[in-house]
């Protein structure tokens, strides 16, 4: 009777586990706002002390995090000679389809040892999976059978069609449009096509690609698409591509615009390689638009890693000031609230959940870490790979899966 009731109890927590996972939707870069909000999960009273891998796939080198909806992953990655989108089954870690993109791209020195693999994020709405190239393809295909719907870049408009590292901005599904900056680092377009098609709706403006990807806000009841180009911080409204507002922080040297801008209160929060981080206020009044620079903290600085707002309204992120360190800011005043330790490496990646903040660094270690403290602490780590890890995890309800330089693994608490 006890074995019956144990493989009764086993099982109910199994098909339990498999719904829960079935129920996930995480399906563009940073979450369904871009925020880095995981609003599903619930952080367990005491955390485990460790987890394990359920399985693993080997899947190539990619920046781009995985996706997840109906029980499904979705991942873009290269391999040889191609970048291969795959549907993977995330109970099992199956192949359900993959497709292949041949590609002709070769990273630049110094960066060798992040690998030639694509940056971009893909993007999944009502049942297409939008994967952009390194090289500024952007492809559409059905999430269920993996069949090809359309293609296209801009090669014939820009002679240069991506940015020296690649492309690494993510595409934004907005309605019946997705919206995606092509072109290179001199000259380019930001451009919202038809999700049926990939016919244009419209375009906007001629200046060159980031790194950074778009975000999607409301400001005096206008919504709009926030971008970070090569050349300024730019408001556009997302039915019609009119820009409404500006504010010029290009990209000079090798002080790169990367980082993904975070909206709060009706400010914008902004940070580059070497130059602090800012608040940005977008204001309308008698019908024009203009911003006003509300603060300039300069002691904490972004390179790469976008900064997230924890559930305690703070500021938390990676400064590649002193090798790295963790900050937590005040991001009505600038006030640093505290600094972690120095030399915690180039890059990680966050999420926010209630109570905490969940920091993947580029060493393989996962940290989870209480919000709304007066000093630098964690409850729980996890190593999760003995591989650089540049790419942002995706929180389950029973663990993560992790994407570290060449495999794809499905980590579960212990």
């Amino acid at each position: 009777m006890q074995t019956r009731f144990s493989l009764l109890l086993v099982t109910s927590l199994a098909i339990s586990v498999a719904t829960a996972s079935s129920d996930i939707s995480w399906p563009e870069w940073r979450g369904p706002d871009r925020d880095a909000r995981v609003d599903y999960f619930d952080p367990p009273a005491e955390w485990p002390r460790s987890a394990r891998s359920a399985w693993k796939l080997s899947v190539g080198n990619s920046s781009g995090s995985p996706l997840v909806s109906n029980g499904r992953a979705y991942l873009n990655a290269r391999q040889g000679g191609a970048e291969i989108v795959r549907c993977i089954d995330l109970e099992t870690g199956e192949i359900i389809w993959n497709q292949s993109v041949p590609i002709r791209y070769r990273i630049q020195s110094p960066g060798e040892r992040f690998g030639s693999g694509p940056n971009s994020t893909p993007a999944l709405a009502d049942n297409r999976l939008f994967t952009l190239s390194v090289t500024g393809i952007l492809s559409a295909w059905d999430a269920s059978s993996g069949d090809l719907l359309w293609r296209r870049d801009y090669a014939d408009r820009f002679r240069q069609t991506h940015p020296a590292w690649g492309h690494s901005t993510s595409p934004l599904v907005i309605g019946d449009t997705v919206v995606v900056h092509f072109g290179g680092a001199q000259a380019g377009v930001l451009a919202a096509l038809n999700v049926e098609t990939g016919n244009e709706v419209w375009t906007e403006g001629e200046d060159g690609i980031s790194h950074a990807s778009p975000i999607l806000v409301e400001l005096h009841g206008v919504q709009q698409i926030v971008e970070w180009n090569h050349e300024s911080v730019v408001g556009v409204e997302s039915q019609t591509g009119r820009r409404l507002w500006d504010y010029p922080l290009p990209h000079q040297g090798s002080n790169q615009n990367s980082p993904t801008p975070v909206h709060h209160e009706g400010r914008i929060i902004i940070g580059g390689e070497n130059r602090g981080i800012r608040s940005l206020e977008p204001r309308l009044q008698n019908g024009k638009w203009s911003v006003e620079e509300v603060w300039h903290q300069r002691r904490v600085s972004l390179n790469m890693a976008s900064a997230v707002i924890g559930d305690d309204g703070s500021l938390y992120g990676l400064s590649h000031f002193r090798q790295g360190l963790f900050f937590r800011l005040d991001p009505e005043t600038g006030e640093i609230l505290w600094l972690g330790p120095s030399r915690t490496g180039e890059y990680a990646t966050f999420l926010t959940i209630p109570g905490f903040v969940v920091a993947l660094r580029d060493d393989g270690r996962l940290e989870v870490i209480p919000t709304n403290q007066s000093e630098y602490r964690t409850v729980a780590t996890y190593e999760v790979s003995n591989r650089p890890t540049w790419t942002a995890p995706v929180l389950l309800n029973d663990g993560f899966l992790i994407k570290d330089h060449s495999t794809l693994a499905r980590w579960v608490f212990e």
